[in-house]
């Protein structure tokens, strides 16, 4: 049952019987009252006046008295200009929280065998470092979106492409020859993924002094600033070494290939101690190393197709200024492919595993341009849903203090950052309410889940376009628009439904009518109504921004309620056992809401 549907079907009746004119139910739009108005729901009647060939407000006046008189969920209604304001009766509500109390899972649609079948690509990590605060976001606004979409009833498979090649890897894997001396992650203690990230940095470092070197002996032999500088990083030898490996690595030389899984595996298993943490999985994993070669055939055949040409060095190009773009790399001079030959490939192996109708790559926004043209170029190939993909481009988080860098060190770590969160929860456990009684280890699992509630709500809030800056501190108030706030009204009421319990009180399944309801519990029932749409509404708009306000929202109006009136001590049994029920659905919808985010919540706190 929904209230909006049912009005709308009772003015579409109502247009019928006062102008003899058939409207559908769905061009009725209503929309909630401004709170500076009497009522809940209000009726724009301006594109009805064609029908009536009134004045807007004899218009709205004379639907009004219709729906007043012909529709039992109307109980008052009142008219400003051309908007309509209908007062709900109590009784609407009372049978609209019954419906939404029958339904464990309300505002979720469950997937059937026949659901579009939608594929999320997100994460996408370098086997050359750790995860960091930048992964956080992407992984973070991956799952929840899966979430998101699968609770819209599609059929949801979740990916990850694991950059696991390149240059990049190659200079952690060089860097770690010339300055390891054996280090493992059994011998130096680390995870894996930050020994080699270190290996990483430490290449990064050698370079850079190997180029300032060189340039400063072609400065002295009498070449310009810009000059030396190109020409030092074009000779520097550590520099050749790393090309030399990766393409010795494409070639399948054993021990280039050999050191490379050695040090892959070391990086896998600290992935999955990060992702563990994080609460994120994939249905299928994907590796650049098993793509790429994908990749380099679809273009050598768009090449013999005369869709690509190959410029006088080799290099193989695309040519896309008829689309308005510029000429693509697809393949470098010496045959090594780049990251759009990897992601055709990667596509091609994607479209044979799964019969995808959607494909959605959560990626930054500096990616912007690479998916305009990966589209253009599926299309080419010939992928039915080239076209149609959808880059869900984000803007990229920084700290108060700036941006990061990971050759240089200077990122945020995704396991330091967690571990931080958690602390910092258990650090403010006085403001956790009472936790007498708990032991060490459930103590500890109400820091680590209002830690990571904390991170994961914070970045969650902002809509995903914009750039952010996260503010660890800030994200654990037990105030305002953060996740610790949510979680403890969720616990709070927890308590109040554990209280009644243990005072014998019993909330029948179904309230009967008959309680006279206040404005705020009017409200926050419509609010629960709410949710639906607004499921509804983040998976069309893929935000999940808008459930983790929506949850904010709903439990700040509960909190005023939740100070404004009594429950357990209300005398009036009827309303006690409707603010019970209220409660109860506020803490079901709470938690539904939060596990589309990842976010889990305490029973105490």
């Amino acid at each position: 049952m929904n209230i909006e549907t049912r009005l709308a079907t009772a003015v579409a009746n109502g247009l019928k019987a006062l102008y003899g004119q058939d409207v559908q139910p769905e061009q009725v739009q209503l929309q909630k009252t401004k709170r500076e108005f009497e009522g809940h729901l209000t009726l724009v009647v301006f594109p009805f006046l064609r029908l009536s060939r009134k004045s807007p407000e004899q218009t709205a006046q004379e639907i009004g008295q219709y729906l007043k008189d012909n529709e039992p969920a109307v109980a008052a209604f009142n008219v400003i200009k051309g908007f309509l304001n209908l007062t709900i009766d109590s009784a609407m509500w009372i049978e609209l929280l019954n419906h939404i109390r029958a339904n464990d899972t309300y505002g979720l649609t469950e997937a059937t065998p026949q659901s579009p079948l939608v594929m999320i690509e997100y994460s996408s990590p370098n086997t050359n470092k750790p995860l960091h605060l930048g992964h956080v976001r992407n992984n973070l606004l991956g799952n929840a979106l899966a979430n998101i979409l699968a609770a819209n009833g599609n059929r949801v498979v979740k990916t990850n492409i694991v950059n696991d090649r390149g240059i990049h890897i190659c200079k952690s894997m060089l860097a770690w020859l010339k300055y390891g001396n054996g280090e493992t992650p059994q011998s130096s203690g680390k995870k894996g993924d930050h020994l080699i990230g270190d290996y990483y940095v430490a290449f990064d470092k050698h370079y850079k002094a190997e180029v300032k070197e060189l340039e400063a002996k072609y400065r002295a032999q009498g070449l310009d600033e810009e000059e030396a500088k190109a020409r030092a990083e074009a000779e520097s030898p550590l520099m050749k070494e790393a090309r030399e490996m990766l393409v010795k690595w494409e070639a399948g030389d054993p021990e280039v290939r050999a050191l490379w899984k050695k040090m892959n595996d070391w990086v896998y298993a600290g992935f999955d101690e990060t992702y563990r943490m994080m609460g994120v999985t994939f249905d299928k994993i994907y590796y650049e190393s098993e793509t790429y070669l994908e990749g380099k055939k679809k273009v050598l055949e768009g090449l013999e197709k005369g869709l690509f040409y190959r410029k006088d060095d080799g290099s193989v190009w695309a040519d896309l200024t008829g689309d308005g773009l510029d000429q693509k790399l697809l393949l470098r001079s010496d045959g090594t492919s780049v990251y759009m030959t990897q992601d055709i490939g990667t596509a091609e192996q994607r479209f044979a595993d799964y019969p995808i109708d959607k494909m959605i790559y959560v990626v930054g926004n500096e990616q912007n341009y690479h998916f305009q043209v990966l589209s253009i170029l599926l299309d080419r190939l010939g992928f039915e849903w080239g076209k149609s993909l959808v880059h869900f481009s984000y803007g990229m988080v920084e700290l108060p203090e700036g941006k990061m860098k990971s050759r240089e060190g200077t990122v945020v770590d995704a396991d330091d950052l967690m571990a931080e969160m958690i602390e910092t929860a258990r650090s403010t456990s006085g403001d956790l309410g009472k936790l007498e009684g708990l032991t060490p280890a459930e103590a500890d699992d109400i820091a680590r889940i209002v830690g990571l509630g904390a991170l994961k709500y914070f970045i969650l809030k902002v809509d995903a376009r914009k750039n952010m800056t996260f503010n660890p501190r800030e994200s654990i108030d037990f105030n305002g628009n953060t996740g610790p706030f949510i979680q403890y009204t969720y616990a709070r009421i927890r308590s109040v439904l554990r209280k009644a319990a243990e005072a014998g009180i019993e909330v029948p399944s179904s309230l009967p009518a008959g309680a006279t309801l206040s404005a705020k519990e009017e409200g926050l029932v419509q609010m629960l109504s709410d949710f639906a749409a607004t499921v509804r509404q983040a998976g069309q708009d893929y935000s999940p921004s808008l459930i983790a306000n929506y949850c904010y929202d709903l439990v700040k109006e509960y909190n005023q309620f939740y100070h404004d009136y009594s429950i357990l001590r209300e005398e009036d049994n009827a309303l006690k056992l409707f603010r019970l029920a209220l409660s109860q659905e506020v803490a079901k919808i709470v938690r539904l809401g939060m596990g589309l985010l990842g976010i889990e919540v305490p029973e105490r706190m």
